[in-house]
């Protein structure tokens, strides 16, 4: 099997051999199993003393269970010796019936063991993790591939002297449709028949409802919350209103603020707040809800592959790129209680904001409504988000070029 690098190492490999635990978190199937693999594979190289535990495994999973020591001597039949520096990489963790506890002794008592661990869910699942890791973990998101990995894992070259010519970008929006049309789970990426993408996408979810879902988060009426995320899905890039959704799916308003926090911690959707520093002026308190990946939205919701674009398709996928080169909380949308609105705000880290819209053809875009935003905050920056159509200079931009 051929482990390809991924972005997010170059943020982690700082952090391998610290005190802290390192934890992996993110939807399933999104490449934490084979970031896993590649790090083991860079520490092996380095001369380090790697062990490997796949908890997706019954008697791995009971022997962990039964605690600390247990881990411990068995790590020493495997060629564990006292007190010496070794990495422990784990897969699947949330399995462990009271996982914090664990990843709390190992990290307090046991500073020689470097444990790495990855994790389908967040640790935000309550039942599972009780105790505070406050200090003991170093937590890094794990998203679909970026568009950037999206080629990497397709032998497509990003020579700036050959995608910048006219060709070059041509295929490039090939690429950026092709991205668009199917995401970014690797497998999907990798793989070359249509229908073997819908089923794999297919088997996401079911696994996602039959293991994260039943299992995890003890949901009772599978069905309500199957429907629900249909729902959902064709809602992507809409504003939230909960009263509605609980009208459309039968489900209660308690039991579905329940469901779309499981949804979040289980990296499905993200909910994204507006933005405004008046808020008395501005729009309400509700979000707006996206789905990270655009080739999952189209399965949830139409159950195949569209071959032309569907805006709202496109924009999720938008907003996916902008998470993982901004991170989750720095994403925002802006309305006004006049329905004003511009598709995306991004904060930087130095506290500017970039406002952000998406159009699929350029051509659809009027400056109006951007103007006015950048007149009321006083900034002079702002970009436009295009795949078709002529490039609007100078704020026009590729999706590529996020």
């Amino acid at each position: 099997m051929k482990l390809y690098k991924r972005k997010v190492f170059d943020k982690i490999q700082p952090y391998l051999g610290d005190e802290t635990v390192i934890v992996l978190h993110g939807a399933r199937q999104v490449g934490k199993t084979h970031i896993l693999f590649y790090i083991q594979d860079w520490l092996l190289i380095k001369d380090k003393k790697v062990f490997y535990y796949d908890l997706e495994y019954p008697e791995l999973l009971a022997d962990l269970n039964r605690g600390v020591e247990v881990f411990v001597s068995d790590l020493a039949g495997k060629g564990y010796i006292g007190k010496e520096e070794i990495y422990v990489l784990i897969d699947e963790i949330q399995y462990l019936d009271n996982p914090s506890s664990f990843i709390k002794i190992i990290a307090d008592h046991y500073k020689n063991i470097h444990l790495i661990v990855s994790g389908s869910s967040t640790f935000n699942i309550k039942s599972k993790f009780k105790d505070s890791l406050a200090g003991r973990t170093t937590s890094f998101e794990i998203f679909p591939l970026s568009f950037e990995e999206f080629l990497e894992f397709k032998g497509i070259s990003t020579d700036p002297s050959l995608v910048t010519s006219p060709s070059g970008i041509l295929n490039l929006k090939a690429s950026y449709t092709e991205f668009v049309k199917y995401g970014g789970y690797p497998k999907v990426v990798l793989e070359k028949e249509e229908e073997k993408k819908k089923r794999y996408l297919q088997q996401v979810i079911d696994t996602y409802i039959r293991k994260d879902i039943r299992d995890l988060a003890k949901v009772e009426d599978i069905n309500k919350f199957n429907n629900m995320l249909k729902v959902l899905a064709s809602q992507s890039g809409n504003l939230l209103d909960l009263r509605s959704l609980s009208r459309e799916t039968n489900i209660s308003l308690p039991t579905l603020s329940k469901y779309l926090s499981i949804l979040e911690e289980t990296f499905v959707i993200k909910r994204i707040s507006p933005y405004s520093k008046s808020p008395s002026v501005e729009i309400s308190k509700n979000p707006k809800i996206f789905l990270f990946d655009s080739g999952l939205q189209s399965i949830l919701w139409l159950n195949s592959f569209q071959g032309s674009h569907l805006g709202t398709i496109f924009e999720t996928n938008i907003f996916g790129e902008l998470v993982k080169n901004f991170g989750r909380q720095t994403v925002h949308f802006w309305r006004t209680k006049t329905q004003v609105e511009i598709d995306f705000i991004v904060e930087n880290e130095d506290g500017s904001i970039l406002p952000l819209e998406v159009k699929t053809n350029f051509q659809q875009f009027s400056p109006k409504v951007v103007k006015l935003f950048c007149k009321k905050y006083k900034i002079e920056s702002w970009k436009i988000i295009g795949l078709e159509g002529n490039k609007i200079e100078p704020n026009g931009f590729y999706p590529w070029e996020i």
